[in-house]
C-alpha cells in the first residue's frame, strides 16, 4: 500500500463514516503528511502497514526540536487516528503508536471578551456600507448565539425559527442542536434579511444561505475571521481575538450570571460535559458564588 492511497482512503472515511468538516480532514491529512515528508527527506523506504514504532519515534523526536508540546501532542494524535483507521480496515495489526505518550500539556484557557469590549466592537461596525448591517447580525449572533464561525457561515434561513425563539444549528459531524436566539438578535438578522440581503445578486445554489458575500455567495471562514480582526484594531483592542473569541465569551458570560454547565454544553453542542467544564477555569468567582450561595456554613 502506498502512502498517498492509504492517505486519500482515511480522508474519504473522515468524510463519509465520521462526518469531518473539509477543514477538519485537511487538518488530519497534514499530520500524516508531514510524517510522509520525513521519510522521504530521510531517504527512508516503508509503507503504512510495515512502519515500525521505532521509525514513528524518531519522526517524533525530531520533530520536538521545532514545534512546541501542544503542537507534538496534535500530530500524535493526529497518527493515531490514522495507523487506528488502518487497523480498523485490516489492513495492519497493532497501532504503531499505541505505547507513544503524548507530552504533557496543561489545558490551554480561551481568550475571552468582557461585555464592554463586545459592545465597542459591534459598534465600531460601520453601518454606511452595505455589508455593515450583516457584519453586525454576524456578530450578535456569534455572541448571542455561541456559534462556531463554521456554523455560522452555513446558517439558512430555513435554519431560522424565530416564531418560536431557535436556530437550527448544524456542528460537528453533522450534529444539529436548537439554539435559543434572543428577540434583539432576531430584530438585527431581520434587518440585514429585509434591507441588504434581498437586493444582492443570488447566487444559484445558495438562495437558502443567509449570509453572503457582495457576489452572492456564502462568506468563507476566513472573511470572517478578517472582519474580526480589523474591527479589533479599529479600536485598538490590545488583544488577539478570533470570531471563537465570541463564542468563549457567550459561555463565560453566561457562567457568570448563574448559568449551569449542562445548559451551556447543549447550547454550545458539546459532546463531553469536560470541554464545557473550562470555562469553569476561566471564571473561578462562579465556584465561589456557587459556595457562598448553597453552603449550609456560608
Amino acid at each position: 500500500m502506498k502512502w498517498n492511497n492509504a492517505l486519500n482512503d482515511y480522508k474519504l472515511y473522515l468524510k463519509i463514516e465520521r462526518g469531518l468538516s473539509a477543514n477538519s480532514i485537511e487538518n488530519y491529512a497534514r499530520d500524516v503528511q508531514k510524517l510522509i515528508k520525513y521519510l522521504e527527506d530521510n531517504n527512508i523506504t516503508t509503507s503504512p502497514i510495515s512502519i515500525s514504532s521505532e521509525v514513528i519515534k524518531q519522526f517524533i523526536y525530531t520533530i520536538a526540536k521545532h514545534v512546541n508540546a501542544r503542537s507534538q501532542s496534535r500530530i500524535i494524535s493526529g497518527l493515531r487516528s490514522f495507523f487506528g483507521y488502518l487497523v480498523f480496515e485490516d489492513y495492519r495489526n497493532d497501532n504503531p503508536l499505541e505505547l507513544i505518550e503524548a507530552p504533557k500539556i496543561g489545558r490551554k484557557l480561551p481568550d475571552t471578551l468582557t461585555e464592554e469590549e463586545i459592545d465597542n466592537i459591534i459598534n465600531a461596525v460601520d453601518l454606511s456600507k452595505p455589508e455593515g448591517e450583516r457584519n453586525r447580525a454576524m456578530l450578535e449572533t456569534l455572541y448571542g448565539c455561541g456559534l462556531r464561525v463554521s456554523e455560522l457561515v452555513s446558517l439558512k434561513l430555513s435554519d431560522l425559527f424565530f416564531d418560536e425563539g431557535f436556530i437550527k444549528v448544524t456542528g460537528k459531524g453533522n450534529k444539529q442542536r436548537f439554539v435559543p436566539i434572543v428577540e434583539s438578535t432576531q430584530n438585527y438578522i431581520n434587518l440585514y434579511k429585509n434591507q441588504v440581503r434581498n437586493h444582492l445578486p443570488i447566487k444559484p445554489g445558495f438562495e437558502d444561505t443567509l449570509f453572503l458575500n457582495r457576489r452572492g455567495k456564502q462568506l468563507t471562514r476566513a472573511m470572517v475571521f478578517t472582519i474580526v480582526k480589523q474591527l479589533a484594531e479599529s479600536i485598538g483592542l490590545n488583544k488577539s481575538i478570533s470570531p471563537h473569541t465570541f463564542r468563549h465569551s457567550f459561555a463565560t458570560h453566561l457562567l457568570q450570571n448563574d448559568a449551569d454547565l449542562r445548559s451551556i454544553q447543549l447550547m454550545l453542542g458539546h459532546e463531553s460535559i469536560t470541554t464545557t467544564e473550562i470555562y469553569v477555569h476561566v471564571d473561578k468567582s462562579h465556584l465561589t458564588k456557587v459556595v457562598e450561595t448553597y453552603h449550609p456554613r456560608k
